[in-house]
């Protein structure tokens, strides 16, 4: 199949072909003893990911595990539906985010109130597990992968609060989520992901930290894709965030709404990053994972709680 992408050591890159778009969410199996997926894409997505999973021989009572790094939708959208496909797997999720997979009432509902008519074409509907089968992580966990081989789990908030980087202890691959931003492997550039209502620049700061004392071989990135350059990227995604706050806190301070500040922001940060110098499907790609208006409403939300 055309999207799915090995990467040595058991694991295999999936794009989840979120909303049709490729290269925008991949989802990961590491193909051990207990096979187990890292990310479930969206809930339309859910097809696409299940039919990999069998391409590479997985079938529905062969999946142990299924763990997302947190439950924004793009991550997590598809966990009802992978629990129904794959009835065997257990579920992890941090245990902020346990009873929003249990029932996703709540959840949904303020994704309406985000994302309007777009949900149901971006994301589509987050449908309940069942209790019994979500295992809650603390702060830190690991899972099983068989033959001695764990993923160990690290709470990373900052980005949400019911966040995790994920160790492979066979390959040292990090599953960053979203706690180091969006990385766009056709331009090799990065910018953070600070929607509302989690962001906290401290918090945010110490995950990216974690993950350096972690001393990762490799990040895979939910958005997207591996990148082999440790040190650099995590130095970098720290400066992006440094960056987008400063400027955010500089309209803040000028008393700008929303909507001014998103511009200035956006029209001050976009020399550096090459996808948009190019306004092609790339540039798109990227406003729609790692959008102006979410990064800056998410800084906003916390500048007003820190500095009213």
């Amino acid at each position: 199949m055309d999207n799915i992408t090995a990467l040595g050591g058991d694991v295999y890159e999936i794009d989840t072909r979120m909303a049709g778009y490729a290269g925008i969410t991949a989802g990961y199996l590491i193909l051990g003893d207990r096979p187990c997926l890292v990310e479930t894409g969206t809930s339309t997505s859910a097809p696409v990911v299940r039919d990999a999973l069998a391409s590479l021989g997985v079938g529905p009572n062969d999946l142990a595990t299924v763990v997302v790094t947190h439950i924004h939708l793009d991550h997590a959208g598809g966990v009802g539906d992978m629990a129904a496909y794959f009835p065997q797997a257990q579920i992890v999720v941090h245990e902020k985010g346990a009873r929003h997979l249990a029932d996703p009432s709540r959840l949904m509902k303020s994704a309406r109130m985000v994302w309007g008519d777009q949900l149901d074409t971006l994301f589509g509907e987050l449908s309940p597990t069942d209790a019994e089968r979500i295992v809650a992580l603390g702060d830190t966990g690991a899972i099983d992968l068989g033959n001695g081989r764990t993923l160990a789990s690290h709470y990373s908030p900052g980005h949400a609060k019911h966040h995790v980087g994920l160790i492979d202890s066979g390959t040292g691959d990090l599953y960053v989520g979203d706690a180091a931003g969006v990385y766009l492997p056709q331009t090799g550039d990065l910018r953070p992901a600070t929607p509302p209502p989690d962001f906290d620049l401290q918090t945010a700061l110490d995950s990216i930290a974690l993950f350096q004392a972690l001393g990762p071989q490799r990040l895979l990135f939910s958005h997207y894709g591996p990148v082999g350059a440790v040190q650099e990227t995590l130095e970098r995604s720290a400066e992006e965030l440094r960056i987008w706050v400063d400027l955010t806190k500089q309209a803040h301070e000028m008393g700008m709404d929303l909507d001014h500040a998103v511009a200035m922001v956006r029209d001050r940060t976009r020399e550096r990053y090459t996808a948009l110098k190019a306004e092609d499907e790339t540039a798109e790609h990227f406003e729609l994972l790692s959008g102006a208006p979410s990064n800056v409403a998410g800084i906003l939300h916390w500048l007003d709680k820190v500095s009213p």
